[in-house]
Order: structure tokens, then sequence, then C-alpha cells
């Protein structure tokens, strides 16, 4: 009995009852500025609260409640004052190329379809109507950190039938999350996790840092088994994602993720290392093997499957990044060209629902799947229909002409009044010799310690291209002079008239020291012996060009160090030439004329 009344609640609460009176008595104390006995409160919490309340109005602004009509609908968020907004794949696939937006300021607006991601969840969409729109800023969201503050704003359940969206707040709960993919859509990679509600039509928005800066775009929750409630647990894609795919994006292209073209697992020492690699894959192509283990990728360390995936999982089909492998104890370096995880066929088929072909009777070809994407123009709103150009491979070509348009009218920055007549360089080999390059509108040559090599059109009589014999002179270049020649050609006219060349979205310049630089936009001209891209960076110039002369080819990359004075692009002080990924020369240009 002794001990019963020993833990009786009134005893219990005789002997704590002194403490939590003495913690009582703390408290105003512990409330700095804050008036003991009155209603007063702390000027430094009505400043925060202000600055939360301002801050978030300023975002709401920016704000996309999307109605797609028996489509449902979801959320967006503007990113520039001209009407590009993100939001999600599967927010926008059913609803087709056109839709309406609403602002909290009231109003709706006509929105056309830009560019689609299936497998990142992706889409950039344009509302129209004017050219100042309110816009948030994409922030790095490799700064982000459990425990910071965030908030989400959006249309759950689509609510905002009266054009204010809902905001709900807490931290962010994980980082570098990695969400498996349906099938091969609706990959969630590298994402950030927060407890702020997610709810159905929160989809597409945003998710801001407390200073008001987009760190990622809400797509996924954690819901309780029996219902469509959210249990804390939402994911966004990353802010840095989005960077990474949004000149393919606004570029009107249908955008595919990247693949290494080989599989990573966990070894018995626990180590990441090749379990399987496709010989056509140019990592193999670089010396990538079985059992080698992967120590970077992009930049970033890889420490585990799941680490590797994450960082793949983010990057653009095309891309060449940096790859760090051991073997037997011996790290190496190589640039990979990453391969596509769909065929345009395929990417296709999974805007237009996934579907597949329906069976045909007997004698018949076999229906094709309805595509939203491929609407009547008759059928399309009048103000949509010039804004819209279907062509395969891409989700509103009439975009990709409008920043092409772009790109080249910054290049003409750094290249106005260039002569035509043949342009010479001369100057030094960064391994001995001398060189001497001579360019012109039909003609190319080359004079180099190991000999001279010349192209000029062997077909022009024919009335075919001027680069239709285009080969891979010099010796071991794999197409050098065609490179200089079609990079001439594209800084003395610019020329798209004929249709061969498109807006390839943006990748990351190599810097000097070979180290990935910052995204410069991509220009991709098809010709009849080859195919070139021209990375132009922010300034208007263009930094490399990569030829190949056929798909299967080996690339010539040619990169160009600009003068950092503000002159001219076509004078660089350095030439540098790799082939297929290795050194062909450094050219050190002395002298230039033309």
């Amino acid at each position: 009995m002794r001990r019963g009344h020993q833990l009786s609640p009134p005893s219990t609460w005789a002997r704590i009852l002194p403490s939590v009176i003495g913690l009582l008595a703390t408290m105003p104390a512990m409330m700095p500025q804050t008036a003991v006995g009155s209603d007063a409160v702390s000027p430094a919490v009505l400043a925060a609260e202000k600055l939360r309340v301002e801050t978030i109005a300023a975002a709401a602004k920016t704000a996309v409640s999307i109605f797609a009509g028996a489509s449902g609908g979801g959320s967006g968020v503007l990113i520039s004052p001209d009407g590009y907004a993100l939001t999600n794949f599967h927010v926008v696939q059913p609803a087709g190329v056109a839709m309406q937006c609403g602002l909290n300021d009231g109003h709706l607006y006509d929105a056309v379809l830009v560019g689609l991601d299936p497998t990142g969840d992706l889409a950039v969409i344009k509302l129209l109507g004017r050219d100042d729109f309110p816009a948030a800023t994409l922030a790095d969201s490799d700064e982000v950190r459990v425990g910071d503050t965030c908030f989400v704003i959006g249309n759950p359940f689509l609510l905002a039938t009266n054009l204010q969206p809902s905001v709900s707040s807490g931290i962010v709960s994980g980082v570098h999350r990695y969400q498996f993919p349906a099938g091969t859509i609706l990959e969630y990679a590298d994402c950030l996790q927060v407890d702020a509600a997610i709810n159905p039509g929160n989809s597409g928005g945003g998710l801001f840092a407390a200073n008001g800066q987009l760190i990622g775009i809400n797509g996924r929750a954690s819901f309780e088994k029996r219902g469509r409630i959210n249990v804390g647990v939402g994911y966004a894609i990353s802010a840095n994602q989005v960077q990474n795919f949004l000149g393919v994006l606004k570029g009107g292209r249908l955008a595919d993720h990247a693949t290494l073209g080989a599989t990573v697992a966990t070894s018995l020492d626990g180590r990441v290392v090749v379990s399987d690699i496709l010989e056509s894959s140019d990592a193999w192509q670089r010396g990538l093997r079985i059992d080698d283990e992967v120590v970077a990728l992009a930049g970033r360390p890889v420490r585990s499957v799941n680490g590797f995936k994450n960082v793949l999982g983010t990057l653009p089909a095309g891309w060449r990044v940096p790859l760090t492998y051991r073997r037997a104890g011996r790290p190496t370096e190589i640039t990979v060209e990453l391969a596509g995880v769909h065929t345009t066929a395929m990417l296709n088929d999974l805007v237009a629902g996934g579907r597949g072909q329906a069976p045909a009777r007997p004698g018949q070809q076999p229906e094709p799947p309805p595509n939203p994407l491929a609407p009547d123009p008759a059928d399309l709103p009048e103000v949509i229909r010039p804004l819209y150009e279907p062509r395969v491979g891409f989700t509103n070509f009439h975009f990709n002409r409008i920043e092409l348009a772009r790109v080249i009218g910054h290049l003409a920055t750094r290249s106005a009044d260039r002569k035509s007549t043949a342009w010479t360089y001369q100057g030094s080999l960064a391994g001995g010799g001398r060189f001497e390059i001579e360019l012109a509108d039909q003609s190319a040559r080359i004079s180099l310690p190991t000999g001279d090599s010349r192209w000029e059109p062997a077909v022009a009589a024919a009335g075919l291209p001027a680069e239709a014999g285009f080969d891979a002179s010099p010796p071991g270049s794999g197409g050098m002079l065609a490179a200089l020649t079609l990079w001439r050609r594209l800084l003395l006219d610019g020329s798209t008239d004929d249709g061969r060349m498109i807006y390839w979205g943006q990748q990351p310049q190599v810097n000097d020291d070979g180290t990935p630089g910052s995204l410069a936009d991509v220009l991709e001209l098809t010709t009849t012996s080859g195919q070139a891209r021209f990375l132009v960076n922010d300034t208007g110039g263009v930094v490399e060009v990569s030829f190949t002369l056929t798909p299967t080819a080996e690339p010539c990359q040619v990169r160009f160090s600009l003068p950092a004075d503000g002159r001219p692009c076509w004078e660089p002080s350095k030439i540098t030439v790799d082939y297929g990924g290795r050194p062909f020369a450094t050219f050190l240009v002395e002298k230039h004329a033309s």
C-alpha cells in the first residue's frame, strides 16, 4: 500500500508543482521585450510577422490556378514577366494545348502549352495578355537544408474558384530524396520533401523558401491508404532540376531524360560499381567497363545506387558531363554524352496517354492513339491558333522558332559588321610548331607541322549544298575544318531560313580547365554531311562547336577561348580541338585577319 500511495496522482503533483510554478514564473523573462501582465507584443515579433505576410502576398501573385474544364486542373507558378509558367506534366497532359489560368488579381488568362517533360513531370505553359506578369525567382535548391522554413501556394482540390490560392507552411523534411517512376515517367529524382500540406490540386504549384524564392515545383505526396488525405509528406521537383530542363522546355521540345547506358549496383564491400553496360553507349566508347567503381557524375560524388539515380535523373538527354571512375585503385575522369531514356515515338505515345495502338481488324491498319497535343487547329481558341505548330519530337514548335530567333539575334551583337572575305588565323601549337588556318565561303585550309589539309565543295556543280563535301580533315580531328566552316557561316549570316537549324536547349559549357561551367544556349544544325551543335554563351559568343559526320561517328569538339575585353567572338585567343574525347591540338592564336 505504501508503494501505491507514493505513485498516487496527489503525491506526484505535490512533488512537481513547485517546479511547474517556477517555470511559469520565468516565462516572462524568456520573452524579451514583452511587457509582463500586458497585451504588448515584441516589435521584433511584429516585424517578422509583417515580413512573412508581405513575402507570402508577393509570392501569391505569381501563383497560377489552372482550369482545364472536364480534364480537371491544378496549379502553376509564373517565372517570367512575359507569362512563362511552370507546372506538372500530369496537370496539363489531359488538358492539351489550350487552357485557362487564373491569378489572384481576379482575372482569367488564356494559356498555351509550350514544352513537356513526361519523365520528370514538368511542363512549361505561357499565359497571354500581358507582358508584366509578376514572376517568382528560381533559387539554388542545393542550398536548401533540412529544417528550413518553406511554404506552398496553389489550388488544392480546385478550391480557388475565386482565383485566390491557398497557402500552407512547414519545414523542409528531407533533401535529395528519390521517388521511383511510374514505368518510365513521373520520376522524382533528387527532390525536396516537406511537411507543408500538398494535396490533389497543389500539383504544379510553387514551393517557396522563407525569403519568397522558388525552390521547387510540387507534384507528389504520400497519402493515407484509405483516402486522399495528406499525411505530412510531400515532394517537390528541385529548382536546380528545373533549371537544367528549362531551356529545352521553353524551346517547345518534348524533353527526354538521360541514361548513361549502364546500370550500377552495390558491391560486397559497399562500392558503387558498373553491373552492366551497353557497348553502343558513349560511356563504353570512353573506356567505362563492368566492375569499374563510379566515383562521381556531373561533378557530384556518388556514394550509393540511390545517389547515382538522383544525379542522373536530373539531367537531360544529350548533355555531356564529367564522370569519374576507379579501376584497380586508379581514378580516371572522362566526359560522356548521355543518351535518352525514350525514343521519339515512345515519348509521343506517353504524351498521347500511353495507351498504345488500338487493335485493328484483319486487313486494316491500326489506329493511332488519340493525342490531345495534335488537335485540329479549328478546335483551338482563336487566340491560341497562331501560337501552336505541331512537329514530330516537339510539344509546340512555334516556341522553338521564338527561342532560335532570340539566340540568333543575341549572337549578332558580337558578330555584326564582320567581312565575308577569307578569315585567317596564325600562331603556335601548345605541343610545338606553327599553324595557319584560312576559312572562306567555298573552301577551308589548315597548315600543320604534319602537313596541309584542304576542304572545298566537291559537288557544288550538282546544285547540292556546299557542305555536301565535308570530310574528317585534317586527319585525326574528326572534321575540324567542317566545324570551323559552319562556325564562320553562323557568325556571318545566322541563316535559319532553310529550316535545318533548331534551338536545342541549354547545356553546360566547358571551362578552360575542363570543368563544367554555366549553362549556354545550344543551336543544332543538320546538314547533308553531318550535324553540328553550337554553344552560345550569355554574352552572345560561340564558345563551342561539336561536329559529327554521321550519327555513329565520334564528335569533333572545337572550343573557343573568347576575348574578355568585349571584342568580337570571331577573334578567339585559343582554339582547343578534341576528337572522340581525346585531345587533337591546342591552337594559340597570335594573329587574325580578314
